[in-house]
């Protein structure tokens, strides 16, 4: 069977540097696409698509998997034809490990090789302008969104994760928009999720499942540090539902809009501006699982 792998040239870390030590020994006659830069990914992962490669693997974080999972998505027959592997490279890889993937890279990689496939939901966005996008796990629009807006990516570089945070404290202070959401509710804060996890191995969204064709949406009605934190204890203890003051539901389609200028994130990168619905297209992607 023919697979690929899409791979960074330029990622950092010890996990970067095994797949760049792999490339000509452990990988065997997997073709290597290298990327050149943002949305590279996506292209590369279409074109793959059209030429015939049966197994696509994103090696790198959860943007990289948005990428692949585009452009997948968007070319003929992509969905039905292509199965998705994944080698966690990210700082925090969300999807992988809502999949229970392993962390090692050779680890990973075996997994691959062995080739047991699962379908699992795919999230998808629709803007108003037409635009489509799809999403693996998460999407969300309020002072996330605003914080990888303000993101100082040198900084990053040096933190890792806790750039978001003081990301996130600098859209704190500003004004936060009203975001409404057609089930009726509104808030400063809407994150919508596929699977369970939010910011790694946090059950932020127990109810969801990346099988059941549903998305859980929770509205924060108003942003502070108090509640913040309420609900950061709660994800951390295990009591989301009791600490956290978020008005929850499921659905299969929801449509959010503001008055104000809102980013929509998915799977932690901004992809447009609201209004735009978010649904479910079910059982849509073949994923190697252990």
């Amino acid at each position: 069977m023919r697979s690929c792998l899409i791979f960074n040239p330029t990622a950092r870390g010890e996990k970067a540097r095994a797949v760049h030590a792999g490339l000509q020994t452990w990988i065997g006659q997997c073709a290597v696409l290298l990327t050149t830069g943002p949305g590279h990914a996506q292209t590369l992962a279409a074109q793959a698509v059209r030429d015939g490669f049966k197994v696509i693997v994103a090696a790198g974080g959860d943007g990289t998997i948005n990428e692949v999972v585009n452009g997948i998505a968007v070319a003929p027959g992509g969905l039905t034809g292509v199965k998705l592997g994944i080698l966690p490279l990210g700082t925090v890889n969300v999807f992988a490990r809502e999949l229970g993937l392993p962390r090692g890279v050779r680890a990973a990689w075996g997994t691959i090789g062995a080739g047991r496939e699962t379908l699992v939901d795919l999230g998808r966005a629709e803007f108003d302008s037409g635009q489509v996008r799809f999403f693996v796990q998460l999407a969300g629009a309020g002072i996330d969104s605003r914080a990888i807006e303000l993101v100082n990516w040198k900084l990053k570089k040096k933190i890792g994760p806790l750039a978001y945070v003081v990301a996130g404290l600098q859209a704190w202070r500003e004004p936060q928009p009203m975001i409404a959401v057609e089930n009726g509710a509104a808030g400063e804060l809407v994150l919508l999720g596929n699977g369970r996890y939010y910011g790694g191995s946090f059950s932020f969204f127990p109810k969801a499942s990346l099988r059941d064709g549903l998305l859980e949406v929770c509205v924060f009605p108003k942003v502070s540090v108090p509640r913040l934190a309420q609900a950061a204890f709660g994800m951390v203890t295990g009591r989301l539902g009791q600490m956290s003051s978020a008005v929850r539901s499921q659905a299969k389609s929801v449509k959010l809009t503001s008055a104000s200028r809102v980013m929509l994130q998915l799977d932690g990168e901004n992809v447009g501006e609201l209004p735009a619905r978010l649904s479910v297209v079910p059982n849509a992607l073949r994923v190697i699982v252990p």
